[in-house]
């Protein structure tokens, strides 16, 4: 698979070039808006909208389609055994001949995760930036997808996809290579704000791009979609910066102590701010985790990580060092039952013992829904006699996305026409909504779209159009499983009423009852409630010409109506019914 460069017209797209060595961008003319009432721009929502996490969007005109992002999202307490939940792509599919290519924002798991499965089904090919395209890469690799059309853009680059011309715009966010998008359309501009916050003192020394997010907007802005993530929190976000101020402290107050740092690995910038530290306080760093040493791999390897010779050592030798010597950067910083700190906290990671001489920094703030599995990390640290410094003691993690005042900047330089709030829950996208009317979008022009909406644009009008086949798909192992799963549904039962397994043995020649035998799994039933069950079944089948039955799969629903009414009698729950029938 090549990563090919990018950020001309269409027509140079298929020219060969080296593997991520970017050229200078040619900047492309931007396509004026054509007035044609008689088509629309739809826009349809496959994910990212009433949730955080699994973002993808198509923007769809006459014969062409573009999609924005194709993400992922983690399986709630409701998805017994489920790994992982992407987007419905059979409206996609059905069209893939229509898909002129996929642009991503930047390379969280949200916005690339789907990748690879969804690839499997459609053919188009992919734009992004360096490390976007990078990690994206290691993921088709692992799936064994070769063929993929990687192309490389840079911030300042335009496309041509189809009738569709993409602009890529340089915004702040927790990972490298994130950019938000200017789309022109036949109809007008669309703005994607993709994931971003304003900080001005960055540490890779690159702002956002807004004087040309200025410039976009003089010029007229149709739609805008715009992050909801942080809507809820006034003011602005941290820059990175603090990030960096705080644990010089954090190395500086532990000179003799061994000091562990879990934090998101797609978080480049705050690595590199940790590698650095670790070159000023003289200590070598080990990597531990899976996500860490193929994120870290990945950045260095195109140069968004600058690791000094020497400095990175495998974990396994970390005992050869002393204390003070040693940083260990971790995953876990969610609690994640596999992931290196949990099992360092449990005790069950034998290249890493935690001891009192041990300081764990958890650079992260707790998401939403994993608050138990996290505080239960810390807990079991703190029992290993650790001492643990985490987000509500100091601050030692900023997040990515923009706060009010930030969305304010944002909606006064695109000044759109139109607004849907994207990337949150309902109601952050209706906070959102509110704040859009509260600094001019007028509230006949706003819409808050749920997955499966599409919505219609004119120049002068937007309105909501028809619904289309979308929703959730589970992974499960190598196995995607649709919505409507049977396998998540029996997993769902069987996790909530337990399981009744009845053994029924049948002479063949006489068709007699020759002997029964109930097994109950994940269900409370005494030795008397069985005997009883047993007894309703017996009552049953005695009583009945077993030679009369057509088949065994009638018999199966016999059996189960023997049973089903006694056992929710007695225990108020209704379990999966499992006969066995045993011709002897």
């Amino acid at each position: 698979m090549k990563i090919k460069n990018s950020g001309q017209p269409s027509a140079k797209l298929k020219a060969k070039a080296p593997t991520l060595k970017e050229k200078k961008a040619k900047t492309a003319v931007i396509v004026k808006p054509i007035k044609d009432n008689k088509k629309t721009l739809k826009v349809r929502f496959l994910g990212g909208v009433g949730e955080i996490g699994k973002n993808m969007t198509a923007l769809e005109f006459g014969k062409d389609i573009i999609i924005i992002d194709a993400g992922l999202t983690f399986p709630g307490d409701n998805m017994p055994g489920v790994d992982l939940v992407i987007p419905d792509v059979t409206y996609l599919a059905q069209n893939k001949a229509r898909i002129r290519g996929i642009v991503i924002t930047h390379g969280h798991e949200d916005h690339i995760g789907s990748l690879p499965y969804i690839m499997k089904e459609l053919n188009a090919p992919i734009f992004g930036t360096k490390l976007t395209l990078t990690l994206i890469e290691n993921k088709l690799k692992e799936s064994k997808l070769n063929d993929v059309s990687l192309n490389c853009i840079k911030p300042g680059s335009v496309i041509k996809l189809g009738c569709f011309s993409v602009e890529f715009i340089n915004v702040n966010h927790s990972i490298a290579g994130a950019v938000g998008l200017s789309i022109t359309t036949p109809v007008g501009v669309v703005f994607h704000s993709g994931d971003f916050k304003i900080d001005f003192t960055p540490v890779n020394g690159e702002m956002m791009d807004l004087s040309r997010i200025s410039e976009i907007g003089k010029k007229g802005v149709l739609l805008l979609m715009a992050d909801s993530t942080n809507i809820e929190i006034g003011g602005t976000t941290m820059s990175e910066s603090v990030v960096k101020d705080t644990l010089d402290h954090v190395f500086a107050d532990n000179l003799k102590k061994r000091i562990i740092i879990a934090t998101f690995a797609s978080n480049v910038h705050r690595l590199q701010q940790i590698l650095d530290l670790a070159v000023k306080y003289k200590r070598k760093v080990a990597f531990s985790g899976r996500s860490m040493i193929n994120i870290a791999e990945a950045a260095a390897k195109i140069g968004e990580l600058k690791i000094p010779d020497g400095l990175i050592i495998d974990v396994e030798k970390t005992k050869s060092f002393k204390d003070e010597q040693i940083l260990i950067v971790s995953t876990g910083t969610q609690g994640e039952p596999m992931s290196a700190l949990t099992r360092m906290a449990s005790g069950e990671f034998n290249k890493v013992v935690i001891g009192k001489n041990d300081t764990v920094v958890i650079s992260a703030s707790v998401i939403p829904g994993n608050e138990k599995m996290i505080y239960g990390v810390i807990n079991n640290l703190y029992r290993l006699g650790a001492e643990v410094i985490y987000e509500s003691l100091e601050p030692i993690h900023v997040s990515g996305h923009a706060c009010r005042d930030e969305l304010k900047v944002l909606h006064s330089l695109v000044k759109p026409k139109f607004f849907i709030p994207v990337h949150g829950e309902y109601r952050h996208l209706k906070k959102h909504a509110m704040l859009a009317e509260s600094v001019g979008t007028k509230d006949s022009n706003i819409i808050i779209a749920e997955i499966g909406d599409t919505v219609e644009l004119t120049d002068k009008t937007m309105k909501m159009g028809e619904k289309f086949p979308a929703g959730s798909r589970f992974v499960d192992g190598v196995g995607i499983d649709g919505a409507d799963s049977f396998v998540l549904r029996d997993r769902i039962h069987l996790s909530e009423d337990g399981l009744l397994v009845v053994v029924v043995g049948i002479e063949e020649l006489s068709a007699r009852l020759t002997s029964i035998e109930i097994i109950g799994k994940g269900l409370v039933m005494t030795d008397a409630m069985i005997n009883e069950a047993k007894a309703s079944v017996t009552n049953t089948l005695t009583h009945m010409d077993l030679r009369a039955v057509r088949n065994e799969t009638e018999l199966n629903g016999i059996i189960r109506r023997s049973i089903k009414n006694y056992v929710f009698k007695v225990t108020k729950k209704n379990p999966m019914i499992l006969p066995v029938v045993m011709v002897v």
